[in-house]
C-alpha cells in the first residue's frame, strides 16, 4: 500500500524521486508542481464527462464510469509510469490526495513501482505556499528609477553571496511596457507563485533577502498579495544613476529590437506621456535617435516610480548614489553599504 505523507516530507523527497501530477492536462497547464510530470489518470474531456455524472446522477455512476475509462488505458498508464521513475519510485499527487491519485499508485505499486503520496494533494501544496509567504521573511528592496539596471546589480550581488530572488526572471518579464520584449511566454499567476516559493525555500529564513522593487503586476502576473504586503513594509536601497546614463543603457537594452515592436510599445503609454509626445517618439525611433524615445518614456515611468516610493512612509530609504550603470561598480556600493551596516548576508 503506498505511503501518504505531509507536504514538507513530500518536498524533501521530491529532490531525489520523480513527482507525478495525475490531474487533467488542463489542470497541469494552468498550474503544477515545478518540475513534476504529467501522467492524466483521466483527459480534459473525460474528466468532464466524470465530473458531470458525480453532479446530475450519482458519485457511485461517476466512479463506475470513471474506472470503465481507465480500463481501457492501463498499460499506457504503466509504460509511462515506468519510463518516470528512478529506482523504482514516485511521488504522486493529485488535487486532494484522494482518489486518482491513490488508484494510479496502486496501479504502478502492482508493477513493481514504491509510489509515496502527498497528503492533502495539491491543494495542500497551494495552502503551504501562502502559509510561507505570511511568515517572516527578512526582505529588502533594491529600488531605483527605469534603465538603474536593478535586475543586473541583484545578479552581481548574487554571485557575491547575497541571497536574491529575481522576480523579473522569474515572470519571464521586465515589468514594463517594454517588458516582454525578448522574453519567453509568461507563466500563469499560479504556477509564478510555485515558481517563486521553490526559489525561497532554497533559501535561509534567517538572512536578507533581496528582491527588486515592482509593482504588484509584472506584465500579466501578479506577485503574492502576502508577498507584496511585506515587499511594502521592507527598507528599500534606492539606486540614484543620472538620467542621461539610464538612458543609454536603456537604448543598449532596448535598440536591439525591431523600430516596429518598440513604436508598438510606446503606443501602449500614449496616454502617460501625450499625444504629442507619443508623435514624437514615433518619429525618434523611425530616424534611430533612440535615446529621444528613451527619454520621453521616462516622464512616464519616473514620475510613476516616484510617486509610488513616496508613498510608502515610515519605511527606511537608503539613497545610493551611482555615476554609471556599470552594475558590478553599482553592486559594490550595495555590498559596502551591507557590510558597514553589520547585516548578515
Amino acid at each position: 500500500m503506498a505511503e501518504t505523507v505531509s507536504i514538507e516530507v513530500f518536498l524533501e523527497r521530491s529532490s531525489s524521486i520523480p513527482v507525478i501530477d495525475v490531474r487533467s492536462p488542463a489542470e497541469f497547464n494552468q498550474a503544477h508542481y515545478p518540475f513534476s510530470i504529467n501522467i492524466p489518470l483521466l483527459e480534459n474531456e473525460e474528466r468532464r464527462l466524470v465530473g458531470t455524472l458525480y453532479k446530475k446522477k450519482s458519485r457511485e455512476e461517476a466512479i463506475r464510469t470513471g474506472f470503465e475509462i481507465i480500463a481501457g488505458k492501463t498499460s499506457q498508464l504503466i509504460e509511462e509510469g515506468i519510463r518516470a521513475a528512478k529506482n523504482s519510485q514516485l511521488l504522486i499527487y493529485c488535487w486532494r490526495g484522494g482518489m486518482r491519485s491513490a488508484s494510479v499508485a496502486w496501479l504502478f505499486e502492482q508493477n513493481g513501482i514504491k509510489c509515496t503520496l502527498l497528503s492533502g494533494g495539491y491543494k495542500n501544496y497551494r495552502k503551504k505556499i501562502k502559509e510561507y509567504f505570511s511568515s517572516g521573511l527578512n526582505i529588502k528592496i533594491l529600488g531605483g528609477m527605469t534603465g538603474s539596471g536593478k535586475t543586473e546589480i541583484l545578479l552581481q550581488l548574487k554571485e557575491h553571496g547575497v541571497q536574491v530572488v529575481d522576480l523579473e526572471g522569474i515572470a519571464h518579464h521586465k515589468g514594463s511596457a517594454f517588458g516582454s520584449l525578448g522574453e519567453d511566454v509568461q507563466p500563469t499567476t499560479e504556477f509564478f507563485e510555485n515558481l517563486l516559493f521553490e526559489e525561497f525555500i532554497k533559501l535561509d529564513k534567517k538572512k536578507s533577502i533581496w528582491l527588486e522593487d515592482e509593482s504588484k503586476n509584472i506584465g500579466r502576473v501578479y506577485i503574492p498579495d502576502e508577498l507584496f504586503s511585506l515587499m511594502r513594509k521592507s527598507p528599500v536601497y534606492v539606486i540614484n544613476i543620472p538620467k542621461e546614463k539610464r538612458i543609454e543603457r536603456l537604448v543598449i537594452d532596448y535598440g536591439k529590437f525591431s523600430d516596429q515592436l518598440l513604436i508598438e510599445r510606446i503606443e501602449r503609454i500614449s496616454k502617460k506621456i501625450g499625444g504629442q509626445n507619443t508623435k514624437v517618439a514615433i518619429e525618434a525611433i523611425r530616424d534611430k535617435n533612440y535615446d529621444i524615445a528613451a527619454d520621453l518614456s521616462l516622464l512616464y515611468y519616473d514620475k510613476a516610480y516616484s510617486f509610488g516610493l513616496e508613498k510608502r512612509s515610515g519605511v527606511q530609504k537608503h539613497e545610493v548614489m551611482c555615476e554609471t550603470h556599470d552594475s558590478k561598480k553599482n553592486a559594490a556600493k550595495i555590498l559596502k553599504l551591507i557590510q558597514e551596516s553589520g547585516n548578515n548576508y
